[in-house]
């Protein structure tokens, strides 16, 4: 199955270049020191920067007293460790090169002025946050980690949101509906490494064997305008990734289409095994919810439709 011929270049440009940009600003933001969310100092009260929205909706936030109860003792500062994707609502740079914005910032931030603790942000490449998670180099993740059977054998979660897995293509593919992974069989499909998509793209390749067609070619990429670049090169057929990246990107360029929701999943804060932290966030989540602030990230994001009702500490994954 082939989804025709190559699009005009010209029409994924634009995304593509912002979208490297920001990715090749991340080796000199890396490890910054202190609060530097969209929240923080260095953010903009309100408006937009490269077509990233800055509006402030996090500095109000105030410290919950019971949730703060739940911190173990001693602990005043934590270290998060975020992906930086160049793609919102996924983690971005601003135009200084240094200031991280993007809804899992704003969701650290604001947990953490609940809490009432000092947070620094560490820009790591995706794949490496959770094995780092054991070593302590980092307290917590947050990159719009999905909550999966697999991944919560060594790792525990604190809900924040509900994504999950969707596809886009290019608009002049015949592609319409993905409901089955057969559907993707002799297709060459883009998608991010370390990720939930290429770990179910990778389980599921017998099918196509199974039902006598050929086997859909997996090719994963570091970083997200990669994944975008293939696709408008002509290399990729289709992409898979987050359902709320998907439909920002498509949003904002021309020449691609979203497809469809292919499989929901819980998405959380990733910690260590056995952390003390989780009651303590889970508290501060849904003090937010309860306080409007929670509502208010979704919306300056687009992302209102992911939004949960309740935080939950590590559930079973969501089974379609």
């Amino acid at each position: 199955m082939s989804t025709s011929s190559r699009p005009r270049r010209r029409l994924f440009i634009p995304f593509a270049l912002i979208t490297s940009t920001a990715l090749l600003l991340t080796a000199c933001g890396s490890g910054d020191s202190g609060s530097t969310g969209a929240g923080g100092g260095d953010a903009r009260a309100a408006g937009v920067s490269d077509g990233i929205p800055t509006t402030d909706v996090v500095s109000s936030v105030k410290k919950n007293a019971a949730a703060a109860k739940l911190v173990p003792s001693g602990v005043h500062n934590l270290t998060a460790a975020i992906s930086v994707s160049g793609q919102p609502p996924g983690t971005s740079y601003l135009e200084d090169g240094k200031t991280l914005a993007g809804q899992d910032v704003d969701f650290a931030e604001a947990v953490a002025k609940a809490l009432g603790i000092r947070l620094k942000h560490e820009a790591a490449s995706f794949e490496a946050i959770l094995p780092a998670l054991d070593s302590g180099k980092y307290d917590f993740g947050a990159s719009n980690f999905g909550v999966t059977d697999e991944r919560r054998k060594t790792i525990d979660f604190v809900t924040y949101i509900n994504d999950g897995q969707g596809f886009a293509t290019r608009t002049d593919s015949t592609l319409k509906k993905v409901t089955d992974l057969k559907q993707l069989c002799g297709l060459n499909v883009a998608t991010t490494a370390g990720t939930t998509f290429e770990a179910t793209l990778e389980a599921n390749k017998k099918v196509c064997a199974d039902a006598g067609k050929k086997a859909y070619k997996v090719q994963t990429y570091s970083e997200q305008g990669a994944v975008w670049s293939s696709l408008q090169q002509g290399r990729s057929d289709i992409v898979m990734s987050t359902i709320n990246g998907l439909r920002y990107a498509v949003a904002h360029q021309e020449g691609v289409k979203f497809l469809n929701e292919f499989h929901r999943l819980d998405v959380g804060f990733a910690f260590k095994k056995g952390t003390k932290l989780a009651p303590a966030f889970q508290a501060a989540v849904n003090g937010l919810i309860a306080d409007g602030t929670y509502q208010k990230i979704l919306k300056k994001w687009g992302t209102s439709g992911s939004g949960i009702d309740t935080s939950q500490i590590s559930p079973p994954e969501i089974k379609d």
